[in-house]
């Protein structure tokens, strides 16, 4: 099929954008640029999750419409993804009448799985989630994401089956029918459902949950924030009529932090199932990101918004750094002393340095004249199986083998050498060899630093080169020092 469907989670907007919001969306823009260089249509969905009490309670709180409270967070986020290039052509609100009319139309197909039971049990206002009896023992009572204790509620709900599609959901993974990265994250989900699951709660009372989608039939009652969020990614294409969602369900792959990963590993599934539903082809589920080595917040006052990332290195040493330096399959870290180091070390001195003297010897040797470029042949496979295993970071080790290898071969065959013994063929073999390597990295670069491969791409496919060049990544002489917010 030549369709491809790609999400991230939605994210909540009880507040700003931070380092993790990037992350995800930089992978999954990687993934969906890929997907283009591979001629499918792509599908590349995001957006904001923007209901529930924590919404409402901060909204009042600032003394603000709570409408006009979304408006203005969700808006950061659509900036965020626009200020890191991120091709998405899709940006779903759970605010939008669209989602909000189809959730309800979602939640009648699926009354005969619901019941209406009184629950007792843990909750966590944090995280707008439940917590089994085994999760609040085994965290001594208190919620590891937000350092406080769980809530004891009891009220009357309406009630999901997780229970009944806990071994179809398990038979699917096992299957590879329903394929979860890394394996590491695969295994805990399957451990997770060997433990046995529990019906879940799927609305609650809306004097206590005013900011919701109404319950169809019932005026005392609001969808849960977390079921409604996870059926955008039906919603955003049209289910159930649209043509988008006839030919793009199911999703080829979602992106997902793993703080969120039991709701797409698991319940997600079993609403699928309980719609009759493909289950999605691939959940990529990635770690979070640190601060110098230590769990990012505002009360530990080294929050990092990803804009002062991009307003100092630009965007492309932005996506670089969170693409290669933050591990694809475990938690990563980021310090602008590290930020430094990769972008002069790694940008400037690797990267830019082979596109610079490249280009001056071009110029000076063959009056920047470059004939019919012969196609390098260099195994590009392992970048290939890189990208495709969700290992992102050793797809672009492979691009700058490449690099490196290709500055090694400048110093090797020493064209000014060749030039002094007038030996003009093998001086314009050596160039257009040279040439034709550097746009192969360049196209091995359009999923990860697209501007960058863009203006590799424009100089060298040019039969006349230019005489000049704008240096790529300019040498960050004497690195400022840097605080977080």
């Amino acid at each position: 099929m030549n369709q491809f469907y790609i999400t991230t989670s939605i994210p909540y907007v009880n507040g700003e954008p931070h380092l993790g919001h990037a992350l995800e969306f930089i992978l999954a823009d990687s993934m969906a640029r890929y997907a283009r260089e591979l001629n499918k249509q792509v599908i590349f969905s995001t957006g904001t999750d923007e209901h529930g009490s924590k919404i409402y309670n901060k909204a009042k709180d600032l003394k603000l419409d709570v409408q006009d409270f979304v408006n203005q967070t969700s808006d950061q986020f659509k900036k965020l993804a626009k200020d890191l290039n991120v091709s998405n052509n899709r940006f779903v609100r759970t605010t939008d009448q669209n989602h909000i009319d189809r959730v309800q139309l979602i939640w009648q197909k699926m009354s005969k799985d619901f019941y209406k039971s009184k629950y007792i049990g843990w909750y966590c206002d944090g995280d707008e989630a439940y917590f089994t009896d085994s999760e609040v023992r085994e965290n001594n009572g208190i919620c590891p994401n937000h350092n406080k204790p769980f809530e004891k509620i009891e009220e009357e709900n309406y009630f999901f089956p997780l229970s009944k599609y806990s071994e179809k959901i398990y038979q699917a993974i096992i299957d590879n029918k329903f394929k979860i990265y890394p394996k590491g994250k695969r295994n805990e989900m399957l451990s997770f459902l060997n433990d046995g699951l529990e019906d879940i709660s799927v609305s609650r009372p809306i004097k206590k949950v005013p900011w919701g989608i109404e319950v169809p039939g019932d005026k005392k009652q609001t969808i849960y924030v977390w079921f409604e969020a996870l059926l955008n990614y039906i919603t955003v294409l049209g289910y159930p009529e649209h043509s988008d969602f006839q030919q793009y369900w199911p999703a080829n792959i979602q992106v997902v932090g793993k703080d969120i990963a039991r709701f797409h590993a698991i319940i997600l599934p079993a609403i699928l199932m309980s719609l009759d539903l493909e289950l999605p082809q691939n959940l990529y589920i990635h770690g979070f990101v640190s601060v110098n080595g230590k769990k990012m917040g505002k009360s530990l006052g080294n929050s990092i918004n990803p804009t002062q990332i991009i307003k100092k290195y630009g965007v492309d040493p932005t996506r670089y750094y969170f693409l290669r330096h933050i591990s694809s399959s475990s938690d990563g870290d980021f310090s602008f002393e590290a930020m430094d180091d990769a972008y002069n070390n790694e940008l400037a001195n690797e990267l830019g340095n082979l596109i610079q003297r490249s280009l001056v010897m071009i110029n000076k040797y063959l009056n920047g004249e470059i004939g019919s470029i012969p196609p390098p042949e260099h195994d590009i496979i392992p970048y290939k199986r890189a990208i495709e295993a969700f290992h992102l970071d050793q797809a672009l080790d492979e691009v700058f083998k490449q690099v490196r290898s290709l500055n090694q071969y400048i110093d090797e065959t020493k064209p000014w050498v060749i030039a002094k013994q007038n030996d003009k063929d093998h001086l314009k073999e050596v160039l257009e060899y040279l040439a034709s390597s550097i746009l192969e990295i360049a196209f091995l670069l359009k999923p990860f630093l697209p501007e960058t491969s863009k203006k590799i791409e424009d100089i060298f496919k040019s039969k006349k080169l230019p005489s000049k060049l704008e240096i790529l990544f300019p040498k960050l002489e004497e690195p400022a020092k840097h605080e977080a917010n």
